[in-house]
């Protein structure tokens, strides 16, 4: 415990807790979505933040935020109306937000001594005071959207369609869910990195699911899971002189293989005894429809 002695292990494992509870508490509305990449592509248009950063001698951390929250919100109208060439504008924000961001950190003064690394795939070292700080106030912004309006976001998840007729604002719920992404993408970009963020917010939510189907429980495994893999990534880092993101992701894809093999017995298991106990029953009968399943009925 040798390393709890050094301040910058101490924000670094700070920094590594409130990620571990962000990514996984936004990725369940993205897997839930089937927008799983979307923290990639956030990413990729946050690097241009942190170049502005650089080259405005403003916090890249601050400026990170700012244009991943412009980003996600254009993928958003851009999935409203891009019809068949949605996928073509995305391309091209993708992979222009990251030519942006390499262009700006090599124009910015002393550019070629920014450790543009630290960003892509996470640093220990390079997480300061005012980072720390940072990444506090914007993972309060995210618990409190995810749990705050867990069942309002919960209904849009499932079926943008019901969720409208129930009278709920629909754009404006899938916006917040998009900025809400954003944010969470520059919460983890100093420990996990913007290349490999997109991972924790999608794996553990699909390593809990291995388990539970309930929402409830599924939000609350994979956060465990998010906090776990990035407190033993951290400091798994400081022993082994690793990066911290690639150590994070791959702890996460081990928890996510180690958890399918010990649910898929236990699955079958429960479908026998299910089979068991109504052998006569209609499986179509008694199904509840998950796009019209309410929040109760999945334990949010």
């Amino acid at each position: 415990m040798d390393f709890l002695n050094y301040a910058f292990m101490q924000r670094a494992l700070l920094a590594s807790v409130l990620v571990g509870i962000t990514a996984p508490a936004v990725g369940i509305y993205l897997v839930q979505r089937r927008q799983a990449l979307m923290g990639d592509g956030i990413g990729h248009v946050a690097m241009t933040g942190v170049g502005l950063g650089f080259l405005l001698s403003a916090s890249p951390v601050w400026m990170a935020t700012a244009v991943s929250v412009l980003g996600a919100i254009l993928m958003e109208l851009i999935r409203w109306y891009g019809r068949t060439r949605g996928d073509i504008a995305l391309a091209m924000l993708f992979y222009g937000g990251m030519a942006g961001g390499v262009m700006f950190i090599n124009l910015a003064p002393g550019g070629s001594n920014a450790n543009l690394t630290s960003y892509l795939f996470g640093s220990l070292s390079t997480v300061s005071q005012s980072d720390v700080l940072a990444i506090c106030l914007l993972a309060a912004f995210v618990v409190l959207v995810t749990l705050g309006l867990r069942r309002q976001l919960f209904a849009v998840s499932q079926d943008e369609e019901f969720a409208r007729v129930t009278g709920l604002p629909v754009r404006a719920l899938n916006l917040l869910t998009a900025v809400t992404a954003a944010v969470t993408v520059t919460v983890a970009m100093r420990v996990v990195g913007l290349l490999l963020v997109s991972a924790l917010m999608v794996v553990p939510v699909a390593a809990a699911q291995q388990l539970t189907r309930s929402f409830a429980a599924t939000f609350a495994i994979a956060v465990a899971i998010g906090v776990s893999v990035t407190l033993g990534g951290t400091v798994t880092s400081y022993y082994q002189d690793v990066p911290p993101g690639a150590t994070i992701v791959l702890l996460t894809i081990a928890a996510f293989i180690v958890l399918t093999a010990l649910a898929t017995p236990l699955a079958r298991r429960r479908a026998r005894a299910l089979a068991a106990a109504r052998p006569a029953a209609d499986p179509a009968e008694c199904a509840i429809p998950a796009s019209r399943a309410s929040a109760d009925e999945v334990g949010v």
